[in-house]
């Protein structure tokens, strides 16, 4: 199947204010332009299949920096959680809150006053970037990239999906801005490829050309090749 590459936005003024932006239109801060356009030279040379992003203003500013010539696609499934009336308030003084030790602990249990639960901001998120996935498998082939621009906890909750973990569990993984995570869905299992890369070379994430097996081994093979080496496949 494709490579998925997960990119997070740039810094914002609400991440350098500690602040949580949730669907507000905050913008990239100085630093988070800095961040779009060195993840762009990082990107160089990966051919992309097809860029699709979030619809908030944050994430389409990180790719016209950092991809200048690319044509996003906007997929409302990978909105950032709608955190209702908690948008916009100081992070230090949502850790006040009753329902703050919930959404760090049991995330699958939070429903935002107002707003989403986590439940449902990752069922929408997994969603979509399968139906992408699979869509872009189909159209170019399982040698194709392809990447997904979006937000902290929706990255988040897709890795979570991709390792086979609960929800529960998806505040011990990181995504910090600009960081790029890649995963490989196959018919059995997804593969986490990199995750919450700030500095390493891109290009190395682009699949080989696929070799003609023999039918007999084909079968075998292509989970072991995916993973990463025979040892995937034990």
């Amino acid at each position: 199947m494709a490579t998925l590459l997960l990119l997070r936005h740039g810094r914002t003024t609400a991440n350098a204010d500690g602040g949580l932006a949730g669907r507000q239109p905050v913008e990239l801060d100085e630093t988070g332009r800095a961040q779009a356009t060195a993840v762009g030279e990082r990107l160089r040379g990966v051919p992309l299949a097809a860029v699709v992003t979030s619809p908030l203003i944050r994430c389409r500013q990180t790719l016209d920096l950092a991809l200048p010539e690319a044509e996003p696609v906007v997929e409302e499934g990978l909105i950032e959680c709608g955190y209702g009336s908690w948008e916009g308030q100081p992070l230090k003084n949502l850790a006040k809150e009753p329902l703050w030790p919930v959404v760090q602990q049991h995330p699958s249990a939070a429903v935002f006053p107002e707003g989403e639960s986590m439940a449902a901001m990752s069922a929408r998120a997994v969603a979509a970037v399968r139906s992408w996935d699979a869509r872009i498998s189909a159209e170019h082939g399982p040698e194709a990239v392809w990447l997904a621009c979006s937000h902290g906890d929706v990255i988040k909750a897709i890795v979570a999906d991709a390792l086979g973990v609960h929800l529960d569990l998806f505040q011990r993984i990181v995504a910090d801005p600009a960081s790029v995570t890649a995963i490989r869905y196959t018919p059995l299992r997804p593969f986490l490829v990199r995750l919450n890369d700030t500095g390493g070379d891109l290009t190395g994430l682009v699949p080989p050309p696929r070799k003609r097996r023999r039918r007999a081994t084909r079968a075998v093979d292509s989970d072991a090749a995916v993973g990463g080496g025979a040892g995937a496949a034990r």
